[in-house]
């Protein structure tokens, strides 16, 4: 076999290897959709709604938790130097 026939037959095999996996990616994605949708439709639970306080302020913290932090922090820039 001449370079070119070797290199045309590397081109085909790397284009038929190619349109391969883009087929099955294709297939995979439609799969899972397909799941997806079939799932949702049978799904019964409620979806939950993350809870947001009405102020928008952080809950208050107890002094020990506090100090506690504080005290970590404060050895934690001690250790670093």
């Amino acid at each position: 076999m001449t370079p070119s026939e070797l290199l045309l037959e590397g081109v085909e095999l790397m284009l038929f290897g190619l349109g391969s996996v883009f087929i099955f990616l294709v297939l995979l994605i439609v799969c899972i959709r397909l799941m997806s949708s079939i799932v949702a439709r049978f799904d019964t639970t409620p979806s939950v709604q993350p809870s947001t306080p009405a102020s928008g302020a952080a809950p208050e913290m107890d002094a020990d938790i506090l100090a506690a932090i504080q005290a970590a922090i404060h050895q934690h820039r001690a250790r670093r130097g």
